[in-house]
């Protein structure tokens, strides 16, 4: 018999992994999904040092050190979600991709730290 819970945590850390290695291998693509304009070569590596490097960290590090690495990656999607909630109505950025986007972030907190 599976384990739901599991399931869903793995789906977290794979789509926090996945985001990193979209970052790293591709960071142009990086524009479209957080709205940021990348320049030039500087912020290429800043958004494949922290879109890239720091996600796939966060991604891989509870898959070795369990449930404490859960914890904190759910309560930073938490934390994540909380600033951005309020950021839509302060930024008046009430784009369909943010609310994706917090959408995504709450079920990743969710997942992280339910149970």
């Amino acid at each position: 018999m599976f384990n739901i819970l599991a399931i869903l945590r793995t789906i977290a850390l794979v789509g926090t992994i996945g985001t990193g290695l979209l970052a790293l291998f591709n960071p142009n693509a990086a524009q479209g999904f957080t709205g940021l304009s990348i320049p030039g070569g500087r912020g290429k590596t800043e958004v494949r040092a922290i879109f890239g490097g720091l996600f796939i960290a966060l991604g891989l590090v509870p898959f070795f050190l369990g449930t404490p690495a859960f914890q904190m990656l759910g309560f930073a999607y938490l934390g994540i979600a909380v600033v951005r909630l309020l950021a839509i109505f302060i930024d008046r950025s009430s784009v369909q991709s943010n609310w994706i986007s917090l959408v995504i972030e709450i079920l990743f907190a969710i997942f992280l730290l339910v149970g």
